[in-house]
Formats: structure tokens, C-alpha cells, sequence
């Protein structure tokens, strides 16, 4: 009889010493198809919004240096005397908005939505803020005349893509939109890092590559900014 015939469990451990390893690429080959598709579908998500941000990101940081001629525009109207007379009865001092006729009136003679907007209001007139990105508007509203006037000022698309990076006066759902995007962005940067982690072994610049990253801007931040 053969050593092996006598033996026949010999040839087990080597048998097992294969289950370790297939169940690690059995894990590996998972986690690289749950990356790949968190990874792409984040990706789609979020490209426009960081081409736009990217974008402004070199706008904002050389703003300065880039013209730009603000368009003024003014209006001006009479309150009709029925609706003039309701701002008697409006406190003198107060951030109430403006009674809803008012309001109204405003959105179709002057195009100015001040319906629920906060004022500045005293004894004279009526202040209503009305800001958008990229320019700025009011409206005010003399309550001994009743006459109104309206001023919009614009200060072009880049500044209006500017705020629109800052989220100034850009509203509650660009608000939302932003938290939404960060996300997004935040999924497609962890799930890169854990694919980079999968493929490191096959490509050795990998981390040092990843440590550089990391490495300019603490050595800028650390001896050029004071």
C-alpha cells in the first residue's frame, strides 16, 4: 500500500487553504461592483454641479479682476387710493409684510413679489428688501403720497453663478439643492478612495500620490497663509 493510499486525509489542508482565499475574492470582487456603481451613479449626480462649482470656484477667487457693469433699473407708481388708505392702519414701526392687497397690487404693476417679505417700516414708508443673486432689489413705498418705487439691480451672469456657489439669496430649495449635492459629492469621493484601496496593490503610485494631495495644501497652508 502507497503512502498516499495510507493516508488519504493528507491532502485535505490543502484542499481547505483554498476556501480562504476564494472567499476573499469572492468579498473583493463584491465590494468592487457595490464601489463601481455608488461611484458612477454619484458621479452622474453631481457633474454639472461640480463643473458649475468648479468654475466659480476660479470666478470667485479672481473676481476682482473681472469686470463687471451693474444695470440699474427703476420704476415708479402711485398706490391707488383705496389700497393707500389700508397702509393707515399698518403699524409705523414694524417687519410685518405688507398687507395681501398690497402685495398683489405690486406683482402686477411693478413685477416685484414682496408677498411675505419681512419690512423696514416707520412712520414714513415702507422699505421691502428684495436681493437676488448676482444684483439687488427694493421696493419703498411713501405712505404719506402712496407713491412706490421700484429698483433692480444686475450685475451679470457671473455674479450671478457666483452667488449661486455661495447660495446668497438664492432661496430654500438652491438651499436644499446644496446640501443635496455635497452628498453626492461627498459618495463619489469615498467610494473613488475605496476603489483606489482595491487597485493599490496593482498600481504603486496609488498612495503616494493620494499622500500629495493631502501634502501641498497643508504645506501651503501651513507656511504661506498668515
Amino acid at each position: 500500500m502507497t503512502e498516499r493510499a495510507a493516508h488519504p486525509q493528507a491532502e485535505l489542508p490543502a484542499k481547505d487553504s483554498k476556501k480562504p482565499k476564494a472567499a476573499l475574492n469572492g468579498a473583493r470582487s463584491f465590494w468592487l461592483k457595490q464601489l463601481h456603481s455608488w461611484h458612477w451613479i454619484s458621479a452622474a449626480v453631481s457633474l454639472v454641479g461640480l463643473i458649475l462649482f468648479a468654475i466659480t470656484g476660479v470666478t470667485l477667487n479672481h473676481a476682482a479682476s473681472i469686470p463687471a457693469d451693474p444695470v440699474t433699473v427703476e420704476q415708479t407708481a402711485a398706490l391707488p387710493a383705496p389700497l393707500a388708505a389700508r397702509l393707515a392702519d399698518f403699524p409705523e414701526e414694524t417687519t410685518d409684510p405688507v398687507p395681501d392687497a398690497v402685495a398683489r397690487w405690486s406683482a402686477q404693476t411693478l413685477k416685484a413679489e414682496i408677498a411675505g417679505k419681512p419690512t423696514e417700516t416707520t412712520a414714513e414708508e415702507i422699505y421691502v428688501a428684495l436681493p437676488t443673486p448676482g444684483g439687488d432689489g427694493w421696493v419703498t413705498i411713501d405712505r404719506s403720497t402712496g407713491d412706490v418705487l421700484h429698483e433692480t439691480t444686475t450685475r451679470g451672469w457671473i455674479a450671478y453663478l457666483n452667488d449661486l456657489h455661495k447660495g446668497r439669496n438664492a432661496g430654500a430649495v438652491w438651499f436644499w439643492f446644496i446640501d443635496v449635492f455635497a452628498v453626492a459629492c461627498l459618495i463619489f469621493a469615498l467610494t473613488g478612495l475605496g476603489l483606489m484601496w482595491l487597485h493599490a496593490k496593482g498600481r504603486p503610485s496609488t498612495w503616494p500620490l493620494a499622500a500629495l494631495g493631502l501634502l501641498v495644501p497643508v504645506v501651503i497652508a501651513l507656511i504661506f497663509i498668515h
